[in-house]
């Protein structure tokens, strides 16, 4: 029908260009590499599941709890275009292709105020929704594998297996407790559980720390990636191939 087309090319908004090209260079390089073009097609098509189904938990969880804010927005919805940020698309597609680097997508937006259960711990529990959904479905999706894998064909299992390992390392990754990762306002919602001055002292430690999130999360990576130190191979890989393993059975 005419009408679906248009809430999809809407969704585009003014970036249907920028996407239009970075559509046609994926699709040149694919084609340039076309011995290794399934793997790669599955690892992208695993992060685009991940961070489309991130983010709607996130918007799921705040509309829930009281703000409508992502809802109004566009946000509360399985499309991956309404919630690709452009450069944090493009990078997703550099980590895809040369096994460095970090993809996101756009921020869900969230009034803190508006949720039940106080700000803090209102807005833990919205940022734990989507580490929660990343493990949900990476849980579903490796007991179909495990339902199939007599007889599926090997293309299917291997989108399989990589939409389970970037769901559950997007996961892990979120849950460190490092602005603006969820994993630091998850901690800061757990401790507002916590009448003690310790806690309180801790939670404006973060909050305080909020501006200097992203220098230390881009030090962490760099330090793992081309210094040697695997601090976040060590985070992030040692859970997730342990998860992955007990999901797939090793497989």
């Amino acid at each position: 029908m005419n009408t679906s087309k248009k809430p999809f090319l809407s969704s585009l908004g003014q970036d249907r260009f920028f996407w239009a090209i970075v559509g046609a260079l994926l699709v040149a390089f694919l084609l340039l590499q076309r011995r290794t073009a399934l793997p790669l097609v599955a690892s992208l098509v695993g992060l685009l599941t991940a961070v489309t189904i991130h983010e709607f938990a996130h918007a799921w969880a705040a509309d829930r709890l009281g703000d409508p804010t992502a809802r109004l927005m566009g946000r509360l919805t399985l499309n991956p275009l309404a919630h690709l940020d452009p450069l944090g698309t493009v990078m997703m597609v550099i980590t895809v292709f040369t096994g460095m680097g970090i993809g996101w997508g756009k921020p869900v937006p969230v009034s803190p105020w508006r949720l039940k259960y106080g700000s803090r711990l209102g807005n833990g529990l919205v940022a734990l929704a989507g580490p929660i959904s990343n493990l949900a479905l990476a849980a579903l999706v490796a007991l179909l594998l495990r339902a199939m894998a007599p007889w599926a064909p090997a293309g299917v299992i291997i989108f399989g297996q990589a939409i389970v390992m970037t769901n559950v390392v997007i996961a892990f990754f979120n849950l460190l407790p490092i602005p603006p990762l969820d994993g630091a306002s998850v901690l800061i919602g757990l401790l507002s559980l916590s009448r003690g001055r310790w806690a309180w002292q801790i939670s404006q430690f973060f909050s305080q720390m909020a501006a200097y999130g992203p220098m230390v999360l881009i030090g962490l990576i760099l330090l793992s990636q081309f210094m040697g130190l695997s601090i976040l191979g060590w985070l992030i890989g040692v859970p997730s191939r342990w998860v992955y393993g007990l999901l797939l059975g090793g497989s």
